[in-house]
């Protein structure tokens, strides 16, 4: 089938729910990338849908994205959920901005973001119900390794490479604390109502180290040094080691050679318009800058 046909397949799953009072017609909103989103309307108000099925590849789990969702609207951080289908979520609709990375890197976004990341850490595992899963970014890119040499990827010379380079870099990260982690602050995961933020999207949530999201909040945000100290240092109140700070860095680095991988595995299996390739591009650079900067210090 091909995006279109999804496409119209995702709405009628959405319109089909027997959530609804009354008939409704779901309007398809913009940014999902592993999701069909859709803002719909009934008798008793606006809800935001989100469809989609498994996807092995990525270790996206629905029954893992439905309960930490439910967590997360439990700890206050994202809106409630208010339904659940096979293959289908439906929450409640917030107005509010999805924020950039340049909104995100600013000192004062910064402070209100780190009181979300200490809630997710520390309080969502109090209110995650059934089993979950654990986020391992060393076995996810073992993983993709598999599964770019099983598709004949373009990138296959590089694969020994990418897993020697993650073999040394899970060395330096060292032994970790777990936490419940969100493990994809993109910025657009972030939304400012105008009086507060919420996070969103747990499709990759799991038991993690809390050094994952600090550093993929900032590669993907491309966060300043000063203001990563700054950041390393309010989250664990203490000032910040050289031990922490090269475990820190691996873990940088790791969060870049992931989504390096996810972007290569995209380039063969998705069927969404998007330029997977220059993606990959954009974070293999990135990727080689961090790591000689790791390596050189």
């Amino acid at each position: 089938m091909g995006r279109s046909g999804d496409i119209m397949a995702a709405i009628d799953v959405a319109r089909n729910l027997p959530f609804w009072r009354g008939k409704v017609e779901p309007k398809p909103v913009k940014g999902g990338i592993t999701n069909a989103n859709f803002m719909v309307e009934d008798a008793t108000g606006r809800y935001f849908v989100r469809v989609g099925a498994d996807i092995p590849i990525h270790g996206v789990m629905r029954f893992n994205e439905m309960a930490a969702s439910r967590a997360a609207a439990a700890c206050g951080l994202s809106p409630e959920v208010v339904h659940q289908a096979p293959g289908a979520l439906v929450f409640r609709y917030i107005e509010a901005k999805t924020l950039s990375a340049e909104d995100i890197r600013p000192r004062a976004m910064l402070e209100r973001i780190l009181p979300l990341l200490r809630t997710c850490h520390r309080e969502m595992p109090k209110e995650v119900r059934g089993p979950v899963l654990i986020f391992w970014v060393f076995h996810v890119v073992r993983d993709y390794a598999h599964t770019l040499k099983e598709g004949k990827s373009q990138h296959l010379a590089d694969i020994p490479a990418l897993l020697a380079m993650a073999a040394e870099l899970e060395k330096a990260v060292g032994p970790v604390d777990i936490v419940f982690g969100h493990n994809d602050l993109l910025p657009s995961n972030f939304m400012d109502d105008g009086k507060r933020l919420w996070l969103i999207d747990w499709d990759y949530a799991g038991f993690n180290s809390p050094l994952f999201d600090l550093s993929n909040l900032a590669s993907n945000n491309e966060v300043s040094e000063a203001d990563e100290r700054w950041l390393l240092e309010s989250y664990f109140e203490k000032p910040l080691t050289s031990q922490l700070w090269r475990s820190y860095r691996a873990m940088k680095c790791a969060s870049l050679l992931r989504e390096t991988m996810w972007s290569m595995v995209q380039e063969i299996h998705s069927e969404l318009d998007f330029d997977y390739p220059a993606y990959t591009a954009d974070y293999r650079g990135r990727l080689e800058r961090m790591y000689a900067e790791f390596k050189g210090s």
